[in-house]
C-alpha cells in the first residue's frame, strides 16, 4: 500500500502497511472521513512523521488521542494550532517547563518547533470523531503507533521517551532501557497535574541526558 508519509518512516514502516490490519484500518478511516467531521484534517494524519523524520528523532512524547474540537488538532500530541485556546494539559506542560527552566510561557499552543527539533509527538490513536473522545480507539491505530514505538526503540540507540500517565506508561513495554531514557509521570491533566506532574522536571532531565549523549538539546 502507497501511504503518504514521510520518506525516512515510510522506509522503516512499509512491512506495516502491508499487514491486513493496516487496510482494514485505511478503508475505516477513509469512510469515517467521507461521513462524518473527523480530526485533524486528513493531510494532517501524519503530521508528527512529517515535521520530525526518522533519523531526527532524539524525544517521544506520547499522547492518547487527538483533541476532538474545532481547529484544535493538527496531527502532533499535545499541540494546537496557531490561535486556538490552549487545552488544560497544555497550559500545565508550559507551567512545568516555566517552573523548570524559566522560560516565559509562549503565547501560542503550537508545538512545531518541537517536533521540527527532534521530538516526535506521537498520539496513540491518530484520528477522532468532531466531540467523541477515544472514537476511533480500537480500529488499529494504536498496532501501528506501537509499531512505531518499537521501530524506534530497536533501530535508535540514545532517545529519551516520555510516559504520562498511565496509557502512556504502557508503553514502556516496548522500549528497551537499556537503549534509551523512559521519564514517567502523571498525566498533566488538571486532574492530576498536583500528584506529580508539577516538579517532576522531564524537561530539564531530558536535556540533560541529550547533553550526555552528545546530542543537541531541545529548546522547550
Amino acid at each position: 500500500m502507497d501511504v503518504k508519509i514521510e520518506q525516512s518512516w515510510k522506509n522503516h514502516l512499509q512491512s506495516e502497511f502491508e499487514k491486513p490490519y493496516f487496510k482494514t484500518l485505511t478503508d475505516f478511516v477513509r469512510s469515517e472521513y467521507q461521513r462524518r467531521k473527523i480530526f485533524p484534517p486528513a493531510k494532517l494524519i501524519f503530521n508528527a512523521f512529517e515535521l520530525c523524520p526518522f533519523e531526527q528523532v532524539k524525544v517521544v512524547i506520547l499522547g492518547q488521542d487527538p483533541y476532538h474540537g474545532p481547529g484544535q488538532a493538527h496531527g502532533l500530541c499535545f499541540s494546537v494550532n496557531d490561535g486556538i485556546e490552549k487545552p488544560p494539559s497544555l497550559k500545565n506542560i508550559f507551567q512545568e517547563i516555566h517552573q523548570s527552566l524559566g522560560k516565559p510561557i509562549p503565547s501560542s499552543g503550537n508545538l512545531t518547533r518541537w517536533a521540527e527539533q527532534g521530538v516526535l509527538l506521537l498520539n496513540a490513536t491518530l484520528t477522532v470523531r468532531a466531540y467523541q473522545a477515544g472514537s476511533h480507539q480500537g480500529k488499529g491505530w494504536e498496532v501501528f503507533t506501537d509499531s512505531v514505538i518499537r521501530v524506534l526503540s530497536q533501530k535508535k540507540e540514545n532517545l529519551v521517551f516520555i510516559l504520562w500517565g498511565n496509557y502512556a506508561q504502557n508503553k514502556s513495554a516496548l522500549i528497551d532501557t537499556g537503549k534509551h531514557l523512559i521519564l514517567r509521570s502523571v498525566h498533566p491533566s488538571p486532574l492530576s497535574a498536583y500528584r506529580g506532574f508539577f516538579g517532576c522536571n522531564h524537561f530539564v532531565l531530558a536535556n540533560e541526558y541529550l547533553r550526555m549523549k552528545q546530542k543537541q538539546e531541545i529548546d522547550w
